[in-house]
Protein backbone atom coordinates (compact mmCIF):
# COMPACT_ATOMS: atom_id res chain seq x y z
CA UNK A 1 0.00 0.00 0.00
CA UNK A 2 1.10 3.55 -0.83
CA UNK A 3 1.02 5.78 2.60
CA UNK A 4 0.68 9.09 2.61
CA UNK A 5 3.63 11.62 2.37
CA UNK A 6 5.22 11.67 5.88
CA UNK A 7 4.39 15.47 6.58
CA UNK A 8 1.05 14.97 6.28
CA UNK A 9 0.97 12.34 8.43
CA UNK A 10 3.45 13.99 10.99
CA UNK A 11 0.97 16.52 11.71
CA UNK A 12 -1.80 14.65 13.01
CA UNK A 13 0.51 12.15 14.58
CA UNK A 14 1.01 14.96 17.15
CA UNK A 15 -1.82 13.58 18.72
CA UNK A 16 -1.19 10.07 20.40
CA UNK A 17 -4.18 8.31 19.74
CA UNK A 18 -3.64 9.02 16.23
CA UNK A 19 -0.11 8.14 16.19
CA UNK A 20 -1.45 4.67 17.96
CA UNK A 21 -3.32 3.59 14.81
CA UNK A 22 -1.42 1.22 12.27
CA UNK A 23 -0.35 3.29 9.09
CA UNK A 24 -2.85 1.31 6.91
CA UNK A 25 -6.00 2.91 8.99
CA UNK A 26 -4.69 6.11 9.31
CA UNK A 27 -4.26 6.59 5.96
CA UNK A 28 -7.61 5.94 5.22
CA UNK A 29 -8.81 8.63 7.98
CA UNK A 30 -6.48 11.10 6.54
CA UNK A 31 -7.89 12.70 3.59
CA UNK A 32 -10.88 13.19 6.15
CA UNK A 33 -8.95 15.02 8.91
CA UNK A 34 -8.61 18.83 9.10
CA UNK A 35 -5.71 20.03 10.77
CA UNK A 36 -7.56 23.40 12.99
CA UNK A 37 -6.92 26.05 15.08
CA UNK A 38 -9.31 26.37 18.57
CA UNK A 39 -9.05 30.06 20.32
CA UNK A 40 -8.79 30.26 23.97
CA UNK A 41 -11.95 30.30 25.41
CA UNK A 42 -14.03 28.68 22.77
CA UNK A 43 -16.63 26.40 23.67
CA UNK A 44 -16.57 24.00 21.33
CA UNK A 45 -19.95 22.59 22.34
CA UNK A 46 -22.67 22.53 24.78
CA UNK A 47 -24.57 19.79 26.50
CA UNK A 48 -27.42 18.16 24.14
CA UNK A 49 -25.31 19.51 21.32
CA UNK A 50 -25.30 17.11 17.92
CA UNK A 51 -21.87 15.74 17.84
CA UNK A 52 -20.47 17.10 13.90
CA UNK A 53 -17.24 16.61 14.22
CA UNK A 54 -14.25 14.93 16.31
CA UNK A 55 -11.27 16.89 17.65
CA UNK A 56 -7.94 15.39 18.12
CA UNK A 57 -5.78 17.60 19.96
CA UNK A 58 -2.35 18.18 18.72
CA UNK A 59 -1.00 21.19 21.61
CA UNK A 60 -4.28 23.13 22.44
CA UNK A 61 -5.85 21.55 25.71
CA UNK A 62 -9.54 21.32 26.31
CA UNK A 63 -11.02 21.29 29.64
CA UNK A 64 -14.98 19.23 29.47
CA UNK A 65 -17.45 20.66 31.90
CA UNK A 66 -19.93 19.31 33.10
CA UNK A 67 -23.41 21.37 33.61
CA UNK A 68 -26.35 22.17 35.94
CA UNK A 69 -29.16 24.16 35.52
CA UNK A 70 -26.85 26.26 32.96
CA UNK A 71 -24.77 28.87 34.92
CA UNK A 72 -22.94 25.37 37.88
CA UNK A 73 -19.80 24.41 36.21
CA UNK A 74 -17.37 21.20 37.23
CA UNK A 75 -14.42 20.02 35.55
CA UNK A 76 -14.96 16.25 34.40
CA UNK A 77 -12.14 15.87 32.49
CA UNK A 78 -9.11 17.78 30.51
CA UNK A 79 -7.90 16.55 27.09
CA UNK A 80 -4.75 17.27 25.15
CA UNK A 81 -2.31 15.33 22.75
CA UNK A 82 -3.54 12.27 24.91
CA UNK A 83 -6.43 11.74 23.88
CA UNK A 84 -9.66 13.22 21.50
CA UNK A 85 -12.81 15.19 22.51
CA UNK A 86 -16.01 13.18 21.37
CA UNK A 87 -14.88 9.93 22.35
CA UNK A 88 -18.41 8.84 23.42
CA UNK A 89 -19.58 8.15 19.96
CA UNK A 90 -17.38 4.94 20.68
CA UNK A 91 -20.22 4.25 23.27
CA UNK A 92 -23.43 4.97 20.47
CA UNK A 93 -24.12 8.17 21.60
CA UNK A 94 -24.81 11.09 18.95
CA UNK A 95 -25.35 14.41 21.33
CA UNK A 96 -22.55 16.03 23.99
CA UNK A 97 -22.99 15.28 27.41
CA UNK A 98 -20.72 18.19 28.21
CA UNK A 99 -19.32 21.48 27.36
CA UNK A 100 -16.37 21.69 25.73
CA UNK A 101 -13.75 24.89 26.39
CA UNK A 102 -10.61 25.89 24.58
CA UNK A 103 -8.21 26.06 28.06
CA UNK A 104 -5.42 26.65 25.79
CA UNK A 105 -5.01 27.86 22.23
CA UNK A 106 -3.47 25.64 19.45
CA UNK A 107 -3.75 22.98 16.49
CA UNK A 108 -5.96 19.96 16.21
CA UNK A 109 -6.60 17.21 13.52
CA UNK A 110 -10.44 17.10 13.30
CA UNK A 111 -12.75 14.76 11.21
CA UNK A 112 -16.71 14.77 10.28
CA UNK A 113 -18.25 12.95 13.37
CA UNK A 114 -20.62 10.39 10.50
CA UNK A 115 -17.06 9.94 8.63
CA UNK A 116 -15.90 9.07 12.26
CA UNK A 117 -18.52 6.49 12.59
CA UNK A 118 -17.74 4.85 9.61
CA UNK A 119 -14.28 4.53 9.96
CA UNK A 120 -14.79 3.49 13.85
CA UNK A 121 -17.27 0.30 12.45
CA UNK A 122 -14.84 -1.08 10.26
CA UNK A 123 -11.32 -0.95 12.25
CA UNK A 124 -10.95 -2.95 15.01
CA UNK A 125 -7.67 -1.13 15.91
CA UNK A 126 -9.42 2.18 16.56
CA UNK A 127 -11.93 0.21 18.36
CA UNK A 128 -9.41 -0.86 20.98
CA UNK A 129 -7.69 2.51 21.21
CA UNK A 130 -11.25 4.27 21.84
CA UNK A 131 -12.82 1.78 24.23
CA UNK A 132 -9.22 2.18 26.28
CA UNK A 133 -9.61 5.88 26.46
CA UNK A 134 -13.34 5.96 27.32
CA UNK A 135 -12.29 3.72 30.24
CA UNK A 136 -9.64 6.37 31.30
CA UNK A 137 -11.79 9.27 30.87
CA UNK A 138 -14.53 7.72 33.35
CA UNK A 139 -11.97 6.77 35.67
CA UNK A 140 -11.08 10.47 35.99
CA UNK A 141 -14.20 11.68 36.04
CA UNK A 142 -15.45 9.13 38.63
CA UNK A 143 -12.61 10.66 40.55
CA UNK A 144 -13.15 14.01 39.90
CA UNK A 145 -16.40 13.82 41.34
CA UNK A 146 -14.97 12.26 44.47
CA UNK A 147 -12.27 14.94 44.98
CA UNK A 148 -15.23 17.81 44.45
CA UNK A 149 -17.23 16.11 47.41
CA UNK A 150 -14.51 15.38 50.07
CA UNK A 151 -11.44 17.04 49.43
CA UNK A 152 -10.82 20.80 50.28
CA UNK A 153 -10.39 23.74 47.96
CA UNK A 154 -6.66 24.29 48.17
CA UNK A 155 -5.65 20.55 47.56
CA UNK A 156 -7.99 20.52 44.49
CA UNK A 157 -6.53 23.67 43.00
CA UNK A 158 -3.30 21.68 43.66
CA UNK A 159 -4.61 18.41 41.72
CA UNK A 160 -5.89 20.81 38.96
CA UNK A 161 -2.74 22.70 38.05
CA UNK A 162 -0.88 19.89 38.28
CA UNK A 163 -2.85 17.66 35.84
CA UNK A 164 -2.76 20.77 33.37
CA UNK A 165 1.08 20.87 33.69
CA UNK A 166 1.42 17.29 32.72
CA UNK A 167 -1.29 17.65 30.38
CA UNK A 168 0.74 20.81 28.75
CA UNK A 169 4.34 19.38 29.70
CA UNK A 170 5.03 23.20 30.92
CA UNK A 171 5.59 24.87 34.30
CA UNK A 172 3.95 27.70 33.66
CA UNK A 173 0.45 28.68 31.71
CA UNK A 174 -2.49 30.99 31.34
CA UNK A 175 -5.39 30.28 33.39
CA UNK A 176 -7.41 33.20 35.22
CA UNK A 177 -9.75 33.01 38.17
CA UNK A 178 -12.52 33.09 36.28
CA UNK A 179 -11.62 30.00 34.71
CA UNK A 180 -10.38 27.97 37.70
CA UNK A 181 -13.94 29.10 39.53
CA UNK A 182 -15.95 27.25 36.63
CA UNK A 183 -13.61 24.35 36.58
CA UNK A 184 -13.59 23.33 39.98
CA UNK A 185 -17.03 24.22 40.59
CA UNK A 186 -16.45 27.25 43.37
CA UNK A 187 -16.89 30.82 43.58
CA UNK A 188 -13.97 33.08 42.63
CA UNK A 189 -12.96 33.90 45.93
CA UNK A 190 -12.55 30.88 46.82
CA UNK A 191 -9.85 30.71 44.29
CA UNK A 192 -8.54 33.71 45.00
CA UNK A 193 -7.88 32.79 48.81
CA UNK A 194 -6.58 28.85 47.75
CA UNK A 195 -4.28 30.28 45.22
CA UNK A 196 -2.64 32.40 47.85
CA UNK A 197 -2.34 30.10 49.92
CA UNK A 198 -0.43 27.65 48.03
CA UNK A 199 1.93 31.16 46.81
CA UNK A 200 2.64 31.66 50.71
CA UNK A 201 3.79 28.16 50.44
CA UNK A 202 6.68 29.42 47.48
CA UNK A 203 4.42 26.57 45.63
CA UNK A 204 3.36 28.78 43.04
CA UNK A 205 3.70 31.93 41.53
CA UNK A 206 0.26 33.66 40.47
CA UNK A 207 0.20 37.39 38.48
CA UNK A 208 -2.92 37.79 36.61
CA UNK A 209 -3.64 34.86 35.44
CA UNK A 210 -0.39 33.74 34.38
CA UNK A 211 0.93 30.60 36.85
CA UNK A 212 4.42 29.39 36.91
CA UNK A 213 4.65 26.06 39.10
CA UNK A 214 8.29 26.55 41.43
CA UNK A 215 7.66 23.60 43.28
CA UNK A 216 6.01 20.68 41.28
CA UNK A 217 7.01 18.12 44.00
CA UNK A 218 5.95 20.51 46.86
CA UNK A 219 2.80 21.14 44.75
CA UNK A 220 1.93 17.36 44.63
CA UNK A 221 2.32 17.10 48.15
CA UNK A 222 -0.44 19.63 48.85
CA UNK A 223 -2.92 18.29 46.22
CA UNK A 224 -4.89 15.21 47.41
CA UNK A 225 -4.20 11.36 46.10
CA UNK A 226 -6.73 12.18 43.91
CA UNK A 227 -3.77 13.64 41.81
CA UNK A 228 -2.09 10.58 40.84
CA UNK A 229 -4.93 8.31 40.22
CA UNK A 230 -6.08 10.61 37.80
CA UNK A 231 -2.86 11.09 36.31
CA UNK A 232 -2.05 7.47 36.21
CA UNK A 233 -5.67 7.52 34.67
CA UNK A 234 -4.67 10.04 32.13
CA UNK A 235 -0.98 7.88 31.29
CA UNK A 236 -3.45 5.25 30.02
CA UNK A 237 -2.57 6.19 26.47
CA UNK A 238 -2.47 3.11 24.25
CA UNK A 239 0.66 2.08 22.54
CA UNK A 240 0.99 2.05 18.81
CA UNK A 241 -1.42 -0.81 17.56
CA UNK A 242 0.88 -1.76 14.26
CA UNK A 243 -0.55 -5.11 14.29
Amino acid sequence: MNYPAAPMVAEHNANLLLAALPPEDLARMLPALDQVQVELGAVLCEPGDPIRHIYFPHDCLVSMMAVAEVRMTLEVGLVGREGMLGATVALGHDTTQVRAVVQRAGSASRIDANLFRTEFARSPALQRVLYRYTDTLLAQAIQIAVCSRYHVLEARLARSLLVTRDRLQSDRFHLTHEFLAHALGVRRVGVTKAASALQQQGLIDYSRGNIEILDPEGLAQAACTCYEIVREAGAGVPAPLFV
